[in-house]
């Protein structure tokens, strides 16, 4: 019985501690049973597993995060994809996320995924297109399906995504530091080529929409990441089995456009402030890049980069807008120094590892972001790339980057901004 089992446990207790210890007879455990272990066991590391499956698809799944995230990355569904006649399409088609397809309505997906207590996202921009959500490790299969319906196009979504996407495009316009990023693009790659084009474009017509989303939201080319999968083969069964199956198409292929350096303004005298960009091409290996973009993280210049392009910006009162060119100048033109790249390996290296640490979905982006860079990830490989980037290195890239031409994007009241050529000239 019960009693005979506690008087058990007390006489055994007894026993133990002796008369000494008068004010207990038991233990924290056998008081309490099921009590969790006060010395708890080594964490495990966590293990990564990549597989390209027969459609094309690649997955990649993790086992250590204490929740999941699933998402799927079309890596060409974004606004540099776009053809002459799709202005628009990459920002619509974003809004048809979790909308009817398969057979499913839109009301019958989002209560599947609100069932479980999952948070769904969606996100574009110029290079690609990311659906997802984030739920307890234990739902994260069941749901997973859900993000490859096939859109069947209801009349109803179709009109409610180019509603949203014309609300989204609106804002955009209103926001200097959107606007100063667009004119960057601009300036960089052309205004009317595809990646110099704003993602912000409202009035694309169904039928572009519908062309544009069903060239290049294709399970071929795309990457389904996964956070807190104990079971990878088991995963991958469920992606066989649940996944569209259908032979893959021709994978779509990302619009682009050569770097070309020039000079894009807008001119905004009323908003009594001058936001200036420059940029220059950039080196193709990601991590490279991050340590080039620390290196330039010098005083008032705010340095940025992204695929292709690496530069800074800043922005003062409109009588100091040539300071401002001059401090940006400065600061991308002096070539670092050892400890300046010693300082910005460290930083760089520090943002990598820290992303992987700052939750299930951040966890997932850099997954995905790595896949797409090397076809691989690790944690261990991450930082060995970094480790293994030489000042040497950083110095040929800093010169290659200063020996393509800078670009010049200015918003804003840019009276006193100078002119790219003039720029120009500062850099040989």
């Amino acid at each position: 019985t019960t009693i005979t089992m506690l008087s058990r446990q007390v006489a055994t207790a007894g026993a133990r501690v002796g008369a000494a210890r008068g004010f207990s007879v038991l233990t924290a455990a056998e008081e309490f049973p099921g009590l969790p272990s006060t010395s708890p066991g080594e964490k495990k590391g966590s293990v990564a597993s990549v597989t390209t499956l027969p459609s094309g698809l690649t997955v990649v799944t993790e086992n250590a995060s204490l929740t999941s995230t699933v998402s799927l990355t079309f890596p060409n569904a974004g606004s540099s994809s776009e053809g002459s006649s799709e202005a628009g399409a990459a920002i619509a088609s974003r809004y048809l996320s979790f909308k009817s397809g398969s057979g499913l309505s839109s009301a019958l997906i989002v209560r599947n995924i609100e069932d479980v207590g999952a948070t769904p996202f969606s996100s574009a921009g110029r290079r690609g297109a990311t659906v997802g959500f984030t739920a307890a490790r234990e739902n994260a299969a069941f749901i997973a399906p859900l993000l490859a319906t096939e859109c069947s196009f209801e009349k109803w979504d179709v009109k409610e995504a180019q509603q949203l996407a014309a609300a989204e495009a609106a804002d955009a316009t209103s926001n200097a530091q959107v606007s100063l990023s667009d004119q960057i693009y601009a300036a960089a790659f052309g205004a009317q080529s595809a990646m110099g084009r704003s993602y912000y474009t409202a009035g694309a017509s169904r039928a572009a929409i519908v062309a544009f989303y069903e060239r290049n939201y294709i399970l071929n080319g795309a990457v389904l990441a996964a956070t807190g999968i104990a079971d990878h083969e088991a995963f991958l069964r469920m992606v066989e089995d649940e996944f569209p199956s259908s032979a893959p198409g021709a994978a779509a292929s990302e619009g682009g456009a050569a770097y070309m350096g020039g000079e894009a303004r807008v001119a905004a005298p009323s908003t009594g402030y001058a936001h200036v960009a420059l940029a220059f091409e950039g080196p193709t290996s990601a991590p490279l890049m991050n340590v080039m973009k620390h290196c330039l993280n010098n005083g008032s210049a705010m340095p940025f980069a992204a695929p292709g392009i690496i530069g800074v910006y800043g922005g003062s009162e409109p009588s100091g807008a040539s300071s401002t060119v001059d401090a940006l100048s400065n600061a991308v033109g002096s070539a670092p120094s050892a400890d300046i790249v010693a300082q910005a390996k460290a930083a760089a290296k520090t943002e990598a590892l820290t992303a992987l640490d700052s939750g299930s979905q951040s966890l997932a982006d850099a997954m995905t972001a790595s896949v797409l860079d090397s076809s691989g990830f690790s944690a261990k490989a991450l930082a060995e790339s970094y480790d293994a980037i030489t000042a040497d290195e950083v110095a040929k890239a800093h010169a290659a980057m200063l020996k393509s031409k800078v670009s010049l994007a200015a918003v804003g009241d840019i009276t006193d901004v100078p002119y790219q050529a003039t720029i120009a000239s500062r850099f040989g």
